[in-house]
């Protein structure tokens, strides 16, 4: 028998050096459109993360004000139900007392935070505790709600 031997010619070569340089623009394309949309998702992401964090910066100085309140709300009272009456004669606006539990809703855009805050006896220290604090998405389909 004959053997044949495989001889490959300079068209050979050629044809493989294009499928090559071919394959390598394909991965250079997709690897373009990976870090594209990389660079939108991290951009829409701090900018939701910068509307968090103002939701909390906002909680957070409702929360000084309503603090204030206390504290000339306690220097006024002897009796924890006449301080919760003052406190409730004299809350920030926008804030809302029930027994002892004072509620508000700081919002931005789509997004409320749901605040709740639990005022302690006259004399105790802190004057308050968070009872919850609330991070609600509002969409089209329904509404998410984060803890």
């Amino acid at each position: 028998m004959k053997q044949r031997k495989i001889a490959l010619g300079p068209g050979a070569a050629s044809l493989i050096l294009i499928i090559v340089v071919l394959s390598m623009c394909v991965l250079c394309m997709l690897t373009y459109i990976s870090a594209g949309n990389d660079l939108s998702l991290s951009v829409r992401s701090a900018e939701m993360i910068q509307r968090v964090y103002a939701l909390n910066d906002a909680s957070e100085r409702s929360l000084a004000a309503l603090d204030a309140v206390l504290m000339d709300c306690a220097a006024q009272s002897t009796e924890d139900e006449a301080y919760l009456a003052l406190v409730g004669e004299t809350l920030p606006e926008g804030m809302e007392l029930e027994d002892n539990l004072v509620s508000w809703t700081e919002s931005e855009g789509d997004r409320m935070l749901r605040c709740v805050v639990e005022i302690a006896p006259l004399g105790e220290s802190p004057r308050l505790k968070w009872a919850q604090h609330a991070l609600t998405v509002e969409t089209e389909d329904e509404e998410i709600i984060w803890n």
